[in-house]
């Protein structure tokens, strides 16, 4: 029995990577809650010799979360510096001598999971967090880094021992990687393998790759295990070995040099060699190594089971490894193990420490691998201690996380000789009793209610009492049986029998013999007994004088009743607590002075500790209960509830008091003085237990997962600290994890508030509910281990009760005249006595009934129904109609509720379900003003759901119809209504015309396909006018069988895709209809045309490469192809299918071309005209394709593109005309007009090119550009051309290479032919009929002319007062006003309105005088055919025929009249 105090500390935090740490000289840390607890090891332990040589010296207390890494500075020296990470988000950095913070930071966002302090860096500390990010902070600079490496869950690192920049870091997922810091976290090395988890990470203490004889054969036996990129010159190339340990349970072995893995173990499967675990559970894993510094061959690992292992890595082929303390039992952990430390200590020796989930802390040998001592720890609240009677200096201990501990405190060898019982617990241990006589028989009881009665000395598992209390067990004590128990014989009952005491507030008598027998609550002996008819008080403690023949209750209420055997008589009540009594003990017998067994000493959830000595009333043996309001000592001090309190074994009158202030106090009882206060815990103290053999030795436990052995004489305290609390008690408070009493007050305000030394609020997670509780802890994250997760549920679950608590009353008014004075209260009383016990009331009475409403609870139902009216009244005053309808359904008004609720505009939909309670009509009266309520609301949904509960469908259907809710409406209505019906008709339109509005085609072609008006729908599915739509709207109204808008959006959808060049969609876009054939034979043309441009690289032709395959698979002249291609992609092949392309084709009509036409509309309509011609061809009607090639020709040429217009001819007309006059003539029609304009513009493209060949001297000057009168013009002589060449417009700015000119500007036969051709040009038909038309157009632009000038001076006068805002628009067009206007005005010419009607009318005559051939067929401008002949013959003089040259100057002068032509008359005429 050592002299000495000692800690029984909380266990070491489960999940941490590192949270224990160890540095030589013998001190030893581990993360125990929120606190570190220091351990000293080895001969500066100050241990007993003899006894183990250890000793807990310390805690380390600053962080208000779990602390979840613990680590030392490595560094001689500074062996007094460690660095804690916690929860709270911070990093610590403490000096262990003085116990106190140094420094610390908060840099991280997120939890932290990973700490080490380098090895390598005295000042460095490295740390990660869950979200992978890294901070290093160095001490004395005060500085830190972050390093963003992998966005992953770190689980933990470790510094490199031999190069300061290296740091390991293991993720969740498996992956681990090789770090950089000193430049910002590169990483180095990734080495994937690991599949799960990793746990641990350990460097091989020696650098360089030399120890470790693993050959090249193995290596190739191995996996390749691929990783990150190698840098190569990086330090650690020189190589280093990397051990870690995963949950998929393997330990891998890497080379860094060659950034891989070299080696992998399997942990095995190792039989279980007793330790005692629940087989039933399936443990998690946890493998965490150390690699030992003067054994680099040899790697410690943990196992499955809580073995640990020494792997030989000289023989990894073999896979061969020693388990620790494999020949004695029991040695090894029972449970996975968390950390291993090293430990050097002064006496040179070489140690292992580890930390496991049994809560064993345990020191291994690493020369004989055998245990040298175990420090055993707590999981949960230490809730009572018991010394045994029997067995002296056995203490069992009654803990929150599920086990009784029995801790043999006599041990010579040990001084921490401690066994667990967990078996059939499964709960928080909060009562224990041992036997009075019998060794080794302890009844504990639990939280859950259970009452159990193990047999320490045997294996087997506890008997369990079959009744079970309703909530926490208090108290347990052993007494005499009392009735019925007591009525057998002497040898068919136990002497003793077990009672406990449960937070229901019931006593109950267990039958040790015959647990599994009904225990009996024994209020209904004391309630026979004494004869008493009120509700006895409710229980919450018992307690027997020791010689067995009085009882002592404790109560909720703060009495205190005292009974005597065998009945239980009572003989006195004493009043003195106003609170739950928490506790009640007797003194011993054994004193010097016997009468002190009288006195009991009793303790509640007041502060202040009662003696009564009932030495006088016992003896007397009153007949009736005595009342006793005065105590016989009063002991105050604490400055909170008292939990525990027990009298000295060795002493006469002296008392030790655990309370809630976190101190435990020695009291002289009989001289009412305080002798000394112990303050060692940082928690609420629940029980304290004195010595059974060292008067100066008292042992206490509390909330901080603590048991101390403490000594009377060495406290320095005499009494507990003073005001409401010590400042240095506060600060531990402060740190406590969270108590919240209050909170938990309210929660449990219903039952015995002594519940709460219990209940209270502890961080402790094991229910029966979270999975099955193994060695006396859940396999969640235990106990000590999760209080913070499991602490939010519980608040909010408390915040939540509350909240509800604090649902509005229903009844206000009566409360709070339930809540008014004492006085008042007094009165109430007598009043409500009077006129329940008077037979008739008396006007006075039946006055203060009317004042005194809230007395209708009490009394008869008229009072009621008063009630009931003013608290309504009250409600709908304060704006709550629904407490108001709920009142008045309580009295049976229905009809009259739903009457004024609708009045009100307050009904709500419970009201409304009620109505069927008055009947059929109340109820579809009640849902049709609900409804009409809700529209008022905005709620037309809800408001119509409602309809169709008394089925007036209709009624909901134009409810949901006229606020726009379409959708549901019509929903209601296909579900509710006949097919047929045209209401469901009348919504798709509906619906479909405002979708189609709001631009939502798609959606509103499905409502008129809903509504079975297909044509709008494809209509309104083409309204967006992209080529999907149109394809879909085509393809819709092919199925509906709308062809004729089939086809037509058929050919829109083609006509979009060929402005994208397109060719394949759009061919397939024709395809869908069979009526477009003679379309797509236009496409195909038009496809084959650019093409052959595209070959000649004219900008009309370019296009991207989405060709149909046949448009370039066929060579040879260009009508050629094109019927070859009909014939082979279209199957045009008898003149009866041309027949039917051709009469497809001829009803189609496009408008006449004007220079502002888009050239690919300008191609397609003239693709048109060339098919019709090619179609003709092919069925022999030449006129026809006469007449159709003509209308191509004029297209280009009204366009001005003059470009495309040779193109044509040379495609079409290779040989010229001459063929075509030879076809013509076969059948007799050689003369036609159509003919005649087609030569014509034939000749009139080759004189203009011809012409072009004498101006230019190269091809490459032929670069054509828009002149700025808007006529075409080459560089070098637009000028000329502007002059000369009036008619023709606006083609594209272009080369025009297809016609390169002679070198020599001689006469060619060609260019003679030409220009003797062009007597065929010189008409004078049309000529005459040409002058005519021009007469009339200037005529009619002079009219217009003079009308703006009549306007703007009209204009001019009206705005003479200010400038009129359409001014700029008036000087525009006076600016666009032609050059023939200027030109009036130089020479004056004013010319008289009759005289412009006159020349308008006879020009009109004139053409109407002209046969229909000329004013059908369009013909080259005569006069502009002349100049240019003029013109050639002007630069090439002898070249033209002088016949020629006299008839176009005759025609000059016969024909040019008009303005545009007068000035070249003049220069060629003169």
């Amino acid at each position: 029995m050592g002299q000495e105090p000692r800690t029984l500390p909380p266990s070491p935090n489960w999940y941490c990577a590192r949270c224990s740490d160890a540095v030589p000289g013998g001190l030893f840390g581990f993360a125990a809650r929120t606190s570190v607890f220091l351990v000293r090891v080895g001969p500066g332990a100050g241990a007993i010799p003899g006894t183990p040589p250890f000793r807990v010296i310390g805690e380390l207390v600053g962080h208000t979360e779990r602390v979840s890494g613990f680590t030392f500075s490595h560094h001689p020296g500074q062996y007094n510096l460690c660095a804690t990470s916690s929860d709270d988000g911070t990093v610590k950095i403490w000096d262990v001598e003085t116990k106190t913070v140094v420094t610390e930071h908060a840099l991280h966002q997120h939890t932290i999971s990973a700490l080490h302090w380098s090895p390598r860096v005295k000042d460095l500390i490295v740390s990660g967090d869950e979200k992978g990010v890294v901070f290093c902070y160095w001490l004395n600079r005060n500085d830190s880094q972050q390093l963003s490496v992998e966005p992953r869950t770190i689980f933990c690192l470790t510094c490199s021992p031999h190069d300061e920049d290296l740091v390991a870091i293991g993720y969740k997922d498996g992956i681990v990687v090789i770090i950089d810091i000193s430049k910002k976290g590169e990483v180095i090395h990734r080495l994937r393998g690991h599949d799960d988890e990793i746990h641990s990470i350990a460097w091989c203490p020696l650098p360089g790759e030399d120890c470790l004889s693993i050959n090249q054969e193995e290596n190739s036996e191995e996996p390749e295990i691929p990783n990150g990129k190698v840098i190569a010159q990086t330090p650690v190339t020189k190589g280093c070995y990397l051990a870690t340990g995963s949950k998929d349970q393997t330990i891998r072995i890497w080379s860094c040099s060659r950034g891989r893995g070299v080696m992998i173990l399997k942990l095995p499967v190792l039989k279980r060699r007793g330790g005692g675990i629940d087989p039933t559970v399936k443990e998690r894993l946890w493998l965490t190594l150390h690699w030992p510094k003067n054994q680099p061959t040899q790697l410690v690992s943990s196992c499955l089971g809580g073995e640990l292992l020494l792997w030989d890595l000289t023989q990894s082929w073999r896979r061969k490894f020693t388990v620790f303390s494999a020949s004695s039992e029991g040695q090894n952990h029972s449970r996975i193990v968390f950390n291993l430390c090293p430990l050097h200590t002064e006496d040179d020796k070489q140690l292992l420490l580890s930390t496991s989930m049994d809560r064993d802390v345990k020191c291994w040998d690493m020369a004989t691998l055998e245990c040298c001592w175990t420090l055993p720890s707590l999981g949960g609240f230490a809730y009572s201690l018991a010394f045994s009677p029997v067995d002296t200096g056995s203490l069992a201990i009654g803990v929150g996380d599920g086990m009784i501990r029995i801790w043999n405190t006599l041990s010579i060898k040990n001084n921490y000789d401690v066994k667990n019982f967990w078996q059939g617990v499964k709960s928080k241990v909060t009562a224990l009793s041992w036997h009075p006589t019998k060794e080794g028989c302890l009844a504990f009881g639990t939280d859950d209610g259970k009452v159990g009665l193990y047999d320490t000395y045997s294996n087997k598992p506890p008997q369990i009492s079959s009744t079970y209390h309703k909530k926490t067990v208090y108290t347990l004590a052993w007494g005499p049986p009392v009735p019925p128990l007591s009525l057998g014989g002497e040898g068919d009952r136990p002497s003793l029998t077990l009672y406990s005491c449960g937070g229901e507030g019931i006593v109950l008598q267990h039958n040790p013999w015959k647990l599994s027998g009904e225990a009996f609550d024994i209020n209904k002996l004391i309630r026979d007994t004494n004869s008493i008819k009120y509700k006895l008080p409710v229980h919450t403690e018992i307690s027997w004088k020791a010689d067995g023949k009085i009882m002592a209750l404790g109560n909720e209420d703060g009495s205190i009743e005292i009974f005597q055997v065998p009945n239980l008589k009572l003989i006195c009540t004493i009043q003195q607590h106003h609170k739950l009594v928490n506790t009640i003990s007797w003194h011993h017998e054994h004193g010097s002075q016997p009468e002190l067994s009288y006195l009991m000493a009793s303790g509640s959830n007041n502060a202040v500790i009662y003696v009564h000595n009932l030495k006088t009333v016992i003896e007397s043996n009153p007949e009736s209960p005595v009342t006793i309001t005065e105590p016989y000592r009063t002991l105050s001090g604490h400055t909170a509830r008292i939990t525990s309190l027990v009298w000295s074994p060795h002493h006469d009158g002296r008392l030790v008091s655990a309370s809630y202030d976190g101190t435990a106090q020695v009291w002289d009882a009989l001289q009412e003085e305080p002798v000394c206060n112990f303050r060692g815990h940082r928690g609420r103290l629940f029980c304290v237990a004195w010595s059974p053999l060292d008067p100066d030795c008292i042992y206490s436990g509390a909330d901080d997962f603590c048991v101390y052995k403490w000594l009377t004489s060495m406290q320095e305290h005499s009494r507990p600290p003073q005001g409401k609390k010590s400042i240095e008690l506060e600060k531990k408070r402060l740190s406590q994890p969270k108590p919240k009493p209050k909170k938990k007050k309210k929660l449990t305000s219903r039952v015995p508030v002594k519940q709460e030394l219990c209940d209270g609020n502890e961080e402790e997670s094991t229910r029966e509910s979270s999975g099955p509780v193994e060695n006396g802890v859940s396999d969640q994250e235990a106990e000590e281990e999760a209080p913070e997760p499991e602490l939010p549920c519980e608040v909010a679950s408390a915040e939540a009760f509350i909240k509800k608590r604090k649902a509005r009353s229903m009844l206000p008014l009566s409360t709070s005249l339930d809540h008014r004075s004492k006085e008042e209260l007094h009165r109430d009383c007598l009043v409500l006595a009077t006129a329940k016990h008077s037979t008739e009331l008396n006007e006075d009475v039946s006055a203060d009934l009317e004042e005194r409403f809230h007395l209708g609870l009490f009394t008869d139902r008229t009072t009621l129904y008063r009630m009931i009216e003013v608290e309504g009244k009250g409600h709908l005053e304060n704006g709550h109609p629904e407490l108001f309808h709920q009142l008045m359904l309580w009295k049976g008004d229905l009809k009259g509720v739903l009457q004024t609720a609708a009045e009100r505009g307050e009904l709500t939909d419970n009201l409304v379900a009620m109505a069927p309670v008055a009947g059929y009509h109340v109820w579809v009266w009640a849902v049709e003003a609900f409804a009409k309520q809700l529209c008022f609301q905005d709620q037309y949904v809800k408001a119509a759901s409602h309809l169709l509960s008394i089925h007036k469908v209709y009624e909901a259907v134009e409810l949901l119809k006229s606020n726009h809710f379409y959708r549901e409406a019509i929903a209601v209505a296909k579900a509710r209504l006949r097919p047929e019906d045209p209401i469901l008709k009348d919504l798709y339109l509906s619906w479909g015309a405002i979708l189609e509005k709001d631009g939502h085609y798609a959606v509103a072609a499905k409502c008129y396909l809903g509504a079975t008006s297909a044509y709008d729908a494809a209509k309104v599915l083409a309204k967006k006018g992209d080529t999907a739509s149109l394809r879909t709207a085509a393809e819709l109204a092919s199925i509906v069988g709308e062809n004729e808008l089939s086809s037509s959006l058929a050919l829109r959808c083609a006509q979009e895709l060929l402005l994208a060049r397109n060719w394949v969609g759009a061919q397939e876009a024709l395809q869908l209809h069979a009526s477009l054939k003679g379309q797509r034979l236009v496409f195909c043309l038009l496809e084959l045309l650019s093409q052959h441009l595209e070959e000649k690289q004219l900008p009309e032709g370019r296009s991207p490469p989405s060709h149909n395959a046949w448009a370039t698979s066929i060579e040879g002249p260009f009508v050629e192809r094109v019927t070859a291609v009909w014939k082979s992609a279209f199957g045009l092949d008898t003149p009866q299918q041309h027949q039917t392309a051709f009469q497809q084709l001829q009803n189609i009509k496009y408008p006449s071309a004007t220079n502002n036409t888009p050239s690919k509309q300008l191609l397609l309509h003239m693709c048109h005209d060339l098919t019709l011609a090619v179609l003709s061809q092919q069925m022999a009607s030449w006129d026809a394709a006469v007449e159709a090639l003509l209308r191509a020709v004029v297209r280009s040429y009204d366009s001005g593109n003059f470009t495309i217009m040779q193109e044509v001819h040379a495609a079409f007309l290779p040989k010229g005309c001459d063929p075509l006059r030879d076809k013509l003539s076969d059948c007799q029609s050689a003369a036609t007009p159509a003919f005649k304009s087609l030569e014509a513009f034939f000749i009139y493209g080759r004189l203009y090119e011809f012409w072009w060949s004498l101006s230019r001297p190269c091809p490459k000057s032929s670069v054509w550009v828009r002149a700025g009168d808007g006529r075409m013009a080459s560089v070098e002589q637009s000028q000329q051309l502007a002059d000369a060449n009036p008619k023709e417009t606006d083609p594209k700015a272009q080369a025009e290479p297809s016609r390169p000119p002679a070198p020599d500007v001689e006469l060619t036969e060609e260019n003679e032919q030409i220009l003797n051709a062009c007597k065929e040009l010189f008409s004078e038909k049309h000529a005459s009929f040409q002058n005519a038309q021009r007469t009339v157009a200037e005529v009619q632009e002079t009219l217009a002319e003079m009308i703006r000038q009549h306007q703007k001076s009209q204009l001019g006068k009206s705005t003479a007062n200010g400038p009129d805002k359409n001014e700029p628009g008036q000087e525009a067009e006076q600016s666009l006003s032609s050059p023939q206007s200027q030109c009036k005005e130089e020479k004056n010419e004013q010319v008289s309105l009759p005289e412009l009607t006159r020349r308008l009318t006879e020009a009109n005559e004139r053409i109407a005088k002209f046969p229909e051939s000329i004013k059908t067929w369009p013909f080259p401008d005569v006069l502009e055919c002349c100049l240019v002949l003029l013109h050639i013959g002007s630069q090439r003089p002898g070249r033209v025929p002088q016949e020629v040259q006299q008839q176009a100057q005759a025609l000059l002068q016969k024909y040019g009249s008009t303005k545009v032509y007068k000035r070249h008359c003049q220069a060629f005429c003169t």
